[in-house]
């Protein structure tokens, strides 16, 4: 990874820098003072001197000397420049004489993630903080990586007077994750925008990307508008924050909210192994072939069918590949695969150089061979399933394969059923336009990620049987006595039974 790359150094091109300038100014109107942050060469320096000359001020902040001397030249005196780094920088102190002005804060972070910079191995990045607020496996895997920009854009907001405005590019999922964390911890922001940008065509990067646009406020809101192109008269809808979490359509989400009242079943991830080369197999004959091309004999008291996300977003149920499980819940003792089946044990420990070197930490000071997503509804022999990565739900009931339950891989979801009619009605609903239609409420089609088990979690199945008529049905399905009877009142009480119904 070349320099420029790995700090994430995208220079503004100059039609760019003036598009959001003119477009701040239609906004925010003249700012008494303009700051930008990480300033590069100058190019939004450079845009705001040529769109509002000398009514504003104008500051830049940057790290490489080189490009504060080509910002000076390019501006011409009419900036003052500081040579600094971000990451240390008092940035509450910087702002803080401007108390009384209209302050403008644009600009461009880093577009890089910090577990990028520490694979570059780059030691100029934010303090080691959990400050998205993860806790247990989420702190310790890739949910926890985050974008420079982020953390620069919040730092830049918690320092900013109320009535300054913030315009800076990043790309739209980090300007979503910004809101959602001011949103969630009570800070105050109002007007916030996002107006999309072609960032193929202005920096060759292939990502979502967006001008992120908001008015610090004492009165906060918890609604921002996005449009589709960099001009307010764009076409444009509203995303929001309501029940902890974020709303990608706030019109679509009203009409469905009654939806939004938790799942009675608990969606689960697949399994999470990182050693697809030997824990995934391809079946030939009385043998299996591994991702390295051995061709091996095991017993197959721990092999599973597999399903992984390409076959379900999909509607492919017939399983292509199988799947080694050494561990029947998350933490088990694997010693016992030696004495059970030896073959299996010596093929695992042949290549445990494998397992020793998986980079993720949760692996550590486990059972040998361990992995993760497991648990007693992973050998549920019906499953409903659906992948998390297509931007389309499409759920599929699974069966078992030769009286095994089959496996999914861990970007898929899965809700583990005790009968087939059971999957096959929670698929039913599932499918439905009123879940479809809630669920894309909820969903960013550019995330990576689109769908997630906390999305899928908060659909009530419940409330969802009875609006289609299949409360009777539901019902009679649910997982224990208590939740049995707890829905049943709560279904009578909304629509009573008709004569004959199951209950």
């Amino acid at each position: 990874m070349n320099a420029k790359k790995a700090y994430g150094d995208f220079q503004t091109p100059a039609t760019l820098a003036e598009r959001v300038t003119s477009l701040t100014a239609k906004v925010f109107g003249t700012p008494d003072v303009v700051v930008e942050p990480t300033c590069g060469i100058g190019s939004f320096l450079n845009a705001a001197l040529y769109q509002w000359g000398r009514f504003a001020r104008y500051e830049g902040y940057e790290i490489n000397p080189e490009y504060i001397q080509q910002a000076k030249s390019s501006l011409n005196g009419n900036a003052i420049f500081h040579q600094s780094d971000f990451f240390t920088e008092n940035w509450q102190n910087n702002f803080k004489q401007y108390l009384h002005q209209r302050l403008l804060v644009l600009g461009n972070p880093p577009w890089v993630t910090n577990a990028e910079l520490s694979k570059a191995g780059i030691r100029n990045t934010p303090p080691k903080a959990n400050f998205q607020g993860m806790k247990g496996l989420d702190a310790r895997t890739g949910k926890a990586n985050f974008d420079i920009a982020e953390w620069m854009i919040l730092q830049l907001i918690a320092a900013l007077p109320p009535g300054s405005m913030i315009a800076m590019l990043c790309k739209t999922a980090s300007a979503r994750k910004v809101l959602r964390h001011i949103w969630k911890t009570g800070g105050g922001l109002k007007d916030s925008r996002l107006f999309l940008i072609d960032a193929k065509s202005a920096f060759n990067a292939s990502v979502s990307a967006c001008l992120l646009m908001t008015e610090i406020s004492p009165s906060p809101e918890y609604v921002a508008t996005v449009y589709d192109d960099m001009d307010l008269n764009a076409s444009h809808m509203k995303f929001g924050f309501t029940c902890g979490e974020l709303i990608s359509d706030m019109d679509v989400y009203q009409q469905f909210q009654y939806l939004d009242k938790g799942s009675e079943y608990t969606w689960r991830s697949g399994i999470k192994h990182d050693a697809s080369s030997i824990m995934e197999l391809e079946r030939e004959g009385d043998v299996y072939k591994n991702g390295l091309g051995e061709r091996i004999h095991l017993e197959n008291d721990f092999i599973f069918p597999l399903l992984k996300s390409s076959d379900i977003g999909n509607g492919r149920i017939e399983p292509r590949k199988y799947v080694l499980i050494p561990q029947r819940s998350v933490g088990d003792d694997t010693a016992n695969i030696r004495l059970q089946t030896p073959e299996t044990w010596e093929y695992l420990n042949r290549h445990s150089a494998i397992f020793s070197n998986r980079r993720s930490s949760i692996y550590k000071k486990r059972p040998p061979f361990s992995v993760f997503g497991i648990g007693h509804y992973s050998f549920a022999l019906w499953k409903v399933a659906v992948s998390g990565l297509y931007k389309t739900p499409f759920f599929v009931a699974v069966p078992p394969v030769g009286g095994k339950p089959v496996m999914l891989d861990d970007t898929c979801y899965a809700l583990p059923c005790q009968k087939e009619e059971e999957a096959r009605l929670i698929c039913e609903l599932m499918n439905s336009e009123s879940a479809l239609s809630f669920l894309r409420s909820l969903t960013f089609p550019d995330n990576k990620r689109p769908i997630t088990a906390n999305i899928l979690q908060r659909l009530s199945l419940s409330e969802l049987a009875c609006t289609l008529g299949k409360y009777g049905q539901f019902a009679s399905y649910c997982q224990n006595d208590g939740e049995r009877k707890k829905y049943q009142r709560m279904l009578w009480e909304k629509t009573p039974p008709q004569e004959g119904a199951l209950l």
